[in-house]
């Protein structure tokens, strides 16, 4: 890390006195799994961006003003049955935002770019037609002429900010938040390929109420995988016990887990293609999971989504995605710390390294050193801004979570 440390940054840090997550008595945590029609649109709105970041640098060798946040997804319909079913009306997917069409007198192709992209991400869900399923439609706007001055100031090392917004993070995840969060992704990441009826589309609500953990379930199983009823409840029952044991393994409090509860036997939740987004489920970016993967109300968050913000001087993605890394530095590296909630404010036209103000609110353990973890934090935060361009980096090369 090459680390500058000539600005002198306004950060705070302060002890506050109330009840960690982990011993407050009602904590709920949710997660948008991977096919859900809201994190659908995230991941159209991320994929996208890094397109077209991928094409500014190959052909401008720099990246351009863009902002791709803006996806809207229109449910189609469709008509699911034991053993097969097909989707009648394809899902309609809109491509907002704004996006530089033009460098130095040459035509930059935008649209296509970013059409090319979303359909490449909704391969992510693995029995959705993309060519016959859905129909992909960019409306890509040109950006504000104030925004483009201040993204395209090469003489500036590091970027203006774009916006007056702050980021939000908070560490280390509860027991709570640590179950819905890795029970999707293992499901995703492990159990789905060995079970094939298992849809992209599942939602994880956790609800604990003192030392009882209740996890209720939504997944959209795929129907030509389930013969019948039977088949399905038996598919159902080893869901629910894979993502059992997954749970064990973060707590030792009791964990009731809870699948599909709006099944009947005339009426299950089956799917064509594994997303409710085939038949009356709309979505849109930005109102699923914030950048850890998680909505969390039991913490401080951010209303304002990450995916699709451009990693170069947007600080509503920038500084949600450090605020998140700093956390984890924090309490994994400073003792005696039991919680902290990291915020950061920005100031549109200054400085992304130098916000207005950097906070760090800690819960401690009651044989802490005040001063002297207080300097350690203050030292991370400060690290951190001095290489705020790593962010970006990371960012651009599609290493960091953005929901």
């Amino acid at each position: 890390m090459s680390e500058d440390h000539s600005i002198k940054r306004n950060i705070k840090v302060e002890f506050v006195n109330r009840e960690p997550v982990e011993e407050q008595e009602i904590e709920m945590v949710e997660r948008k799994g991977l096919g859900h029609p809201d994190s659908l649109c995230d991941g159209i709105a991320e994929a996208v961006s890094l397109a077209l970041c991928k094409e500014y640098k190959r052909k401008c060798g720099m990246i351009l003003h863009h902002n791709t946040d803006k996806v809207q997804l229109v449910a189609g319909r469709s008509n699911p049955k034991y053993g097969g079913g097909e989707v009648i009306s394809p899902i309609y997917i809109l491509l907002g935002g704004r996006a530089t069409r033009d460098f130095e007198g040459e035509e930059i192709a935008v649209d296509i770019i970013a059409m090319k992209a979303a359909k490449e991400y909704l391969r992510n869900i693995r029995n959705l037609d993309v060519d016959r399923h859905v129909v992909v439609d960019s409306k890509l706007g040109l950006g504000s002429f104030d925004l483009l001055t201040v993204f395209r100031d090469k003489d500036r090392e590091i970027p203006m900010a774009n916006d007056t917004s702050f980021g939000v993070a908070h560490a280390p995840l509860s027991e709570s938040e640590s179950i819905a969060l890795n029970a999707e992704n293992r499901v995703m990441e492990e159990y789905r390929n060995k079970e094939k009826a298992i849809g992209e589309d599942m939602k994880v609500m956790a609800l604990r109420e003192k030392d009882r953990i209740t996890l209720t379930i939504g997944d959209a199983f795929v129907s030509k995988y389930v013969d019948d009823y039977e088949h399905y409840e038996k598919a159902k029952q080893r869901l629910k016990d894979f993502i059992s044991g997954i749970a064990e393994a973060y707590t030792s409090r009791e964990v009731i887990t809870l699948v599909n509860m709006a099944d009947t036997p005339d009426s299950v939740y089956i799917t064509v293609t594994g997303t409710s987004a085939e038949m009356g489920d709309d979505g849109a970016a930005g109102r699923g999971n914030r950048c850890n993967g998680l909505i969390t109300p039991n913490r401080p968050i951010s209303m304002e989504g990450t995916p699709g913000k451009n990693p170069v001087n947007h600080t509503g993605k920038i500084y949600n995605l450090l605020a998140d890394m700093i956390a984890k530095e924090v309490v994994d590296s400073v003792e005696g710390i039991q919680e902290v909630n990291i915020k950061l404010l920005s100031e549109i036209g200054r400085r992304i390294d130098d916000p207005k103000v950097a906070t760090a609110q800690i819960v401690s353990k009651s044989d802490v050193n005040p001063g002297v973890a207080e300097k350690k934090v203050e030292r991370i935060i400060d690290d951190w801004l001095s290489n705020i361009a790593e962010i970006t980096e990371m960012a651009i090369k599609g290493e960091l979570r953005t929901f």
